[in-house]
């Protein structure tokens, strides 16, 4: 039975439309996202296909085309729209946040963080540039691979925030397979960051550590 057979009270779009995006389970949001399935599964059931395939969200989000395309049904055109979909997203946020202050919009600022991350699988170093009235003047991945002490280098983002006459400044780099807590190469790397900052009288705001869905604020921990 095809979703258009099922009683219209039951459809994912019409339950949408009726009860808010938030009333429908992942299954179902993928549905409407797919708009149709494949021989012999209807797009809810493909839906399911991918939770079960990738376990979460948050691994679907960041597979890539090989893989996405490994869940029979899906391919590149579903993988374009996917990733068109997730920067809309990201672009949405990224708005609010230069529209007002950062300070005062921290779930728009985690929000980003999430959606800036997720499709990262290697270890990756951003930058928020924020002007005097904490609005973000630019967001920058500034480096990647293995995060240490030695391999970010201070001297570096120095240069970009006096380039964008930044009064502050927010940090953040992802944990790809572990947890949000910082280690203390983290713990190194914001006091060494901290103190070259301090110099051209740029502040840190906060340091956060993204690992899925869980960010940890250094702010949040007296870690600052």
């Amino acid at each position: 039975m095809s979703i258009h057979d099922w009683p219209q009270e039951k459809r994912p779009r019409e339950r949408l439309i009726r009860e808010g995006a938030q009333a429908l389970s992942d299954a179902e949001l993928l549905a409407i996202f797919l708009r149709i399935g494949v021989a012999g599964k209807d797009a809810v059931q493909l839906g399911q296909d991918m939770m079960r395939h990738f376990g979460s969200l948050q691994r679907l989000f960041s597979a890539t085309l090989p893989e996405f395309a490994a869940v029979h049904g899906l391919g590149p055109a579903k993988f374009a729209q996917l990733q068109a979909v997730m920067e809309l997203a990201r672009r949405a946020i990224r708005e609010e946040m230069h529209n007002g202050s950062m300070l005062s919009s921290p779930r728009a600022v985690k929000e980003y963080l999430r959606t800036t991350f997720a499709a990262k699988s290697f270890e990756s170093f951003h930058v928020l540039f924020l002007d005097v009235k904490n609005r973000l003047i630019d967001a920058k991945e500034m480096f990647r691979g293995t995060l240490t002490h030695t391999s970010v280098y201070p001297r570096e983002v120095v240069k970009e925030a006096l380039a964008r006459n930044a009064a502050s400044v927010m940090l953040a780099h992802n944990h790809p397979s572990g947890t949000p807590e910082p280690s203390e190469s983290d713990l190194l790397l914001t006091r060494a960051l901290m103190q070259a900052l301090a110099l051209v009288d740029i502040r840190i705001l906060d340091h956060f550590v993204v690992a899925g869905h869980q960010i940890h604020s250094f702010a949040e921990h007296g870690q600052l």
